[in-house]
């Protein structure tokens, strides 16, 4: 199972909804209606004809890309792939994810939005990227946006075209990053000089040539940093010339340094395990699993309780029990009658008489003795047959 974690989604254009001059400012923010979302018949053959291609290619998960500059307006913010997939074909065997990456500037360390406050506006999306273009913005979201909670973002975009890095990759950013569950994306369509997606491209950033040299420069330093771990190769290629199959791109970034598993893990292993992880955003700091009903496929039939029948007339033989054994098929006749106290005592004889050597001990209902006096009786006489023992000749014992 081969994984595209970014397919870029180009941007659309939104029809206003006419609002009435007596509903403004009367309505809340969720009751206000959002703008219609309207790709254009172009923009959805380019859009189909790109994912035809990616799974012949081979890739069977992948993830639709919207991108967002410097932050998060919860006013402006509209989601664009759900109306998208609802327009798309439907493909056997083939699995989409919904991605929401944030371009990080300057303008963007006062603030870009991810708040427990707009978290209803991140739960739609299954993965969230960050791109971070300053020293600041990129240890905020190694140390603080990848902890734990409903707004956590697990992937590290990093703008590897620009003719050098905007700041230092440090050790412990990157390993607090990689414990915490984040990874690094590589983009490969860095590497080939093709175009990538317009709302990913950072001021400064080259193409052709260039853009291909300075790929490979801070692609190197990325894996001697992290050391092989937490890496994914993903591609933002917006022009279909661009797509290259799984396996080609395993032998690409092996050229960095990378061992064939692990380049090969990049595409595989590596996603599936982050998308797995990232639907713990949906629970509490990622401790409670979400709770499903199931529903058994049998039901157990339900039997009506028939009426019951009216009780019989009392007859001679009511005061008889019945008892019939099956197996046998005999059938017994007992009487039953109510003894009076005076036939109970005649019923029941005293019992026989034991001497023990001491007084017996009776019931006072059935006159049988009692356990305790006869296991009394008993040790006392073989205690007094202890005292006697015969003497010899001479007074001695025998």
């Amino acid at each position: 199972m081969f994984i595209d974690l970014n397919v870029p989604v180009p941007t659309v254009t939104f029809q206003g909804t006419a609002q009435p001059k007596k509903a403004k400012g009367k309505q809340t923010q969720h009751q206000q209606q959002l703008p219609a979302i309207s790709f254009t018949p172009a923009q959805l053959n380019a859009i189909e004809a790109r994912i035809d291609l990616l799974i012949h290619l081979g890739y069977t998960v992948l993830a639709l890309n919207q991108t967002v500059q410097k932050k998060i307006d919860p006013k402006a913010h509209v989601n664009i792939l759900d109306p998208l997939l609802q327009q798309l074909r439907k493909r056997v065997g083939i699995a989409f994810v919904k991605r929401l990456t944030i371009v990080l500037d300057e303008e963007s360390e006062k603030g870009f939005g991810l708040t427990s406050g707009n978290a209803a506006l991140f739960s739609p999306y299954d993965l969230i990227a960050l791109a971070p273009t300053t020293f600041t913005s990129f240890s905020l979201a190694c140390l603080t946006h990848t902890l734990p909670s409903p707004l956590t973002a697990h992937i590290i975009s990093l703008p590897l075209t620009l003719p050098r890095l905007p700041f230092n990759l440090k050790h412990t950013l990157v390993r607090t990053a990689l414990k915490n569950g984040a990874v690094f994306e590589l983009s490969y369509v860095g590497a080939l000089g093709g175009e990538c997606d317009p709302g990913m491209s950072v001021g400064g950033s080259e193409g052709g040539a260039g853009a291909k040299r300075n790929w490979w420069a801070a692609a190197r330093e990325v894996v001697r940093v992290t050391k092989g771990k937490g890496i994914i190769v993903s591609g933002g290629v917006t022009n279909s010339a661009d797509l290259r199959a799984p396996r080609d791109v395993g032998n690409l970034i092996s050229i960095l340094g990378l061992a064939q598993n692990i380049a090969h893990d990049a595409s595989t292993r590596t996603p599936q395990s982050l998308i797995l992880r990232a639907q713990t955003r949906r629970t509490y700091r990622a401790v409670f699993s979400e709770p499903k009903l199931v529903i058994p496929k049998s039901q157990p039939q339900v039997i009506e309780s028939e009426p019951k029948e009216a009780t019989p007339a009392p007859t001679a033989d009511s005061g008889k029990v019945h008892i019939t054994r099956e197996p046998a098929e005999m059938s017994m006749t007992v009487n039953v009658t109510e003894p009076t106290p005076a036939t109970a005592v005649e019923e029941n004889p005293p019992g026989p008489v034991l001497m023990v050597g001491k007084k017996r001990g009776r019931n006072d209902e059935d006159g049988s003795i009692e356990a305790g006096e006869l296991q009394q009786g008993q040790s006392e006489n073989d205690a007094s047959k202890k005292k006697k023992k015969k003497k010899g000749k001479f007074g001695q014992p025998v």
